[in-house]
């Protein structure tokens, strides 16, 4: 059964920061391809950011420059190092894992940019 935990939402003032873990169960972790997504009220889901099991990665043009995602395949982790937050960063966060023809997703953390 595959599981996605994520953790490290929470409530942060503009230009703040915030990261994102997300523990996974039940994959074959080092050959998934994991990503964030996230939905924020009133809006579609859309992607933030995605890393493939090389390594590589790829990044909304909205959070390019200020986020950044890694994997640690020994604990079968993924993060999402937030910085520079902005209100319109406002979103349920959302953590998937993916093989071709395949997604899982977690339940999700609210991440609330706010004065």
């Amino acid at each position: 059964q595959v599981e996605l935990v994520e953790s490290g939402g929470g409530s942060v003032q503009p230009g703040g920061s915030l990261r994102l873990s997300c523990a996974a169960s039940g994959v074959i972790f080092s050959i998934i391809t994991m990503g964030w997504y996230r939905q924020a009220p009133g809006k579609e889901r859309e992607v933030v950011a995605v890393i493939n099991s090389r390594g590589s990665t790829n990044y909304a043009d909205s959070v390019q420059g200020r986020f950044t995602i890694s994997r640690d395949n020994a604990k079968s982790t993924v993060s999402l190092q937030m910085n520079s937050l902005k209100p319109e960063d406002t979103a349920v966060y959302h953590c998937t894992a993916g093989y071709p023809g395949m997604i899982y997703w977690g339940k999700g953390t609210l991440v609330t940019v706010s004065s």
